[in-house]
């Protein structure tokens, strides 16, 4: 029963919380505020000289004696439980180990208390970082390298008690081992200026997947599927031509089971009539076509005459193509005697419970659900209702079901080890430095060993990106419903992925 009265506890004062900082509004307060100066002062105190150098005495000093301490990752403690667990844990053998708290800058937020008018104690948020040192066998501790360890969220209420103040309340959460998640304060953390921004962009609806550790870890959806109709985190989108990574995950699964092979000649299943003379069909593979090599124009009826052609030699450059992708569905579809929808059901999309992601409209399990699409003077598009599967447009899904595919893929679910690193390899040059095409998934080289899978979607009414870090195990997924949806594409990159999104951006603005 304690435990469960302990959860239930911190659910309502972390509800507490929330609902305090509606009602304060614009009550927070000033750099430059006494108050402000008087809480870092002490947050100094705590943790640039108590925590960073193991002086025990600032934490028996701030503490109040009825201390309470909400960890995410290690439970609840009291006063005298937390003071042990410091002394034996991080300060327990200070010659060998030590662990150091960085403060975000820029991060703190102080919000004051009032009774009647009167001060009587302050609420703390912000972002603090960890990093350990740890001393190899004869090596000095000055010399040891620093480590990071983790980054987290911390709220903290600080109460004057006889005049004095004192640290009643402390909650650590949203640990991540990552130091660039969640380390700058920011519109992200800010619904109501987000709206505004969105608006600002002519933007009606924006969702967000942050995935860390190889894992789905933060679904936001902000804006309205229409008026008055406030976006669910499940909203339903089209992604435009994110169907594309799809479609090749089907093919490189079917090529990872021994029923599909990566080079063998696309003739042998389908020959579309428009090329059928040409000799240039004999040369088309699954490899080929999923590194957009085909020498297929993006749709043929962007050609004059409205037929398919080639525009250069297959296996010779890169040019990218959705006929390219289509021509792959019609092979896959007359050897296995299934329609791409279907193969995609059995192999990624009921495995992984992706219950929500369809090819075509009319299986759309909720409609209501579905993001309108809109030109940026705010009219709307009629939306496409796909009646067959098409394998590289309109795909139709949500944050956690795509969330979930991507995950999927850079754990390499389903796939031989040979089959993901030709999935990763370079396997043609795109006209920017530092960016390749793999199979499905553009390739942008970070440097260090480092790189970054992606692809993007575009259409009227749809921007979707999506990019995936496997070194790191990072990726990120950005859905708008506008015509002007890249326009956050920047901000987010930067914010959600730090100095690796700042690599990417720099790639693509060169």
């Amino acid at each position: 029963m304690k435990i469960k009265y302990q959860s239930f506890y911190l659910k309502w004062f972390l509800i507490g919380i929330l609902i305090f900082h509606v009602q304060i509004g614009f009550s927070q307060e000033e750099k430059n505020s006494q108050l402000y100066k008087t809480i870092l002062s002490k947050d100094s105190l705590l943790f640039n000289v108590g925590f960073n150098t193991c002086d025990i005495s600032q934490f028996e000093n701030l503490l109040s004696d009825n201390f309470e301490f909400y960890h995410d990752k290690d439970s609840i403690s009291d006063k005298t439980k937390f003071l042990a667990t410091l002394k034996k844990g991080l300060c327990g053998s200070p010659a060998t180990y030590q662990s150091r708290r960085a403060l975000v800058e820029g991060s703190t937020e102080i919000y004051p208390l009032y009774k009647k008018g009167v001060l009587y104690g302050a609420v703390q948020i912000g972002i603090h970082q960890f990093y350990e040192k740890s001393a190899q066998k004869n090596e000095s501790l000055a010399n040891a390298k620093e480590n990071f360890g983790s980054t987290a969220r911390f709220t903290h209420v600080w109460l004057l008690e006889n005049g004095v103040w004192k640290l009643k309340r402390s909650l650590s959460y949203d640990h991540q081992n990552t130091s660039t998640a969640g380390t700058k304060s920011s519109i992200f953390d800010n619904d109501q200026e987000i709206q505004k921004w969105l608006k600002q962009n002519n933007i009606p609806t924006l969702g967000i997947g942050v995935i860390n550790d190889g894992k789905l870890q933060q679904i936001k959806v902000y804006g309205q599927l229409k008026k008055g109709i406030t976006a669910p985190y499940n909203t339903i989108w089209n992604v435009a031509s994110l169907t594309k990574p799809v479609t090749a995950i089907v093919a490189l699964k079917l090529v990872s089971s021994g029923k599909w092979d990566l080079d063998e000649p696309l003739y042998k299943y389908w020959t579309d009539p428009d090329i059928a003379n040409d000799s240039n069909t004999k040369l088309l593979t699954t490899r080929i076509v999923l590194s957009h090599q085909t020498g297929f124009p993006n749709w043929r009826y962007m050609n004059e005459s409205k037929k398919l052609d080639f525009k250069f030699k297959p296996g010779t450059k890169y040019q990218y193509s959705g006929e390219g992708f289509e021509y792959l569905r019609k092979a896959l579809e007359k050897k296995f005697h299934k329609t791409l929808d279907q193969l995609a059901n059995e192999l990624i999309f009921k495995p992984l419970k992706m219950d929500d992601t369809k090819f075509i409209w009319n299986d759309i399990t909720d409609v209501t659900r579905y993001a309108s699409n809109y030109d940026n003077k705010g009219n709307s598009y009629e939306p496409v209702k796909n009646k067959t599967a098409n394998a590289a447009d309109d795909l139709l899904t949500t944050i956690e079901d795509y969330g979930t595919f991507l995950c999927s893929v850079m754990n390499s679910e389903g796939l031989s080890k040979k089959v993901f690193d030709d999935m990763n390899s370079h396997q043609v040059k795109q006209a920017k430095a530092n960016k390749y095409f793999g199979l499905g998934f553009e390739i942008y080289d970070l440097g260090n060993d480092n790189y970054a899978l992606s692809h993007g979607g575009a259409d009227q009414g749809v921007q979707t990106l999506v990019f995936l870090l496997p070194k790191t195990k990072q990726g990120l997924i950005v859905f708008t419903n506008g015509d002007d949806g890249y326009k956050v594409y920047e901000k987010i990159i930067s914010h959600y992925l730090g100095e690796n999104g700042n690599r990417l951006i720099e790639i693509e603005t060169k």
